[in-house]
């Protein structure tokens, strides 16, 4: 008999957690746990009931679900965390990739494909939605055709603060650890920008990890 997968619900909707419930209830191998409406709530959730599988919204109210999710990874590593969004954006992907998520999930998504991200997770695998994954193919193939124009090479610095932004840090967070003013930051962010060919921190978190610039 297959071991029961324990799943976490976090977002600040009711509506969509008892819906959540609803669709899982019809699965025999999968049994919800808890839910929470926050981050802050989800992060004390997991700890106490130690999941398999959390399904994580990203805004909400308190703490958001990118921090929620960096935090629960860094104390609980085996658990998998799931992202279910109505956000397609790229940045938010990235930012929940660098935290450790393992799927990341349209709530477009149907029942079955839910339940079998759920399943794909749990067994180690990744599972991204169809339109999160043509997107990010687009921005790799963007950053591909960058790093053909033979860019100038960062400085030991750069590549620091690129680590940083990298791990989803703010400005003021990257100029606080570093010792220097957040206008220093934002001057290193220029040069990283012009150097390695994007235009926000989004492509450059791409560029980043496509590269393996930042160490995690």
């Amino acid at each position: 008999m297959a071991q029961e997968i324990r799943v976490l619900l976090v977002d600040d909707h009711t509506l969509i957690r008892d819906g959540l419930k609803k669709i899982l209830a019809l699965e025999p191998g999968i049994t919800v746990v808890g839910d929470a409406a926050d981050g802050r709530e989800a992060v004390c959730l997991a700890a106490e009931l130690q999941p398999d599988v959390i399904l994580m919204d990203i805004n909400m109210p308190g703490m958001n679900g990118i921090e929620a999710a960096r935090r629960i990874k860094e104390a609980q590593p085996r658990t998998a965390i799931i992202a279910l969004t109505i956000h397609d954006d790229v940045e938010y992907v990235s930012e929940l990739v660098s935290a450790g998520i393992s799927g990341y999930l349209l709530k477009d998504v149907s029942a079955d494909a839910l339940v079998e991200g759920i399943m794909k997770v749990c067994a180690g695998d990744c599972v991204f939605h169809p339109a999160v994954t043509r997107k990010m193919m687009g921005e790799f193939r963007r950053l591909a055709a960058a790093e053909a124009g033979k860019l100038p090479p960062l400085t030991a610095r750069e590549r620091e603060v690129l680590e940083r932004v990298s791990r989803g840090e703010s400005n003021r967070e990257i100029a606080r650890v570093l010792f220097i003013s957040e206008k220093t930051v934002k001057n290193h962010l220029t040069s990283i920008f012009r150097k390695i060919g994007v235009e926000d921190r989004t492509q450059a978190v791409l560029y980043a990890l496509k590269n393996r610039l930042v160490r995690f």
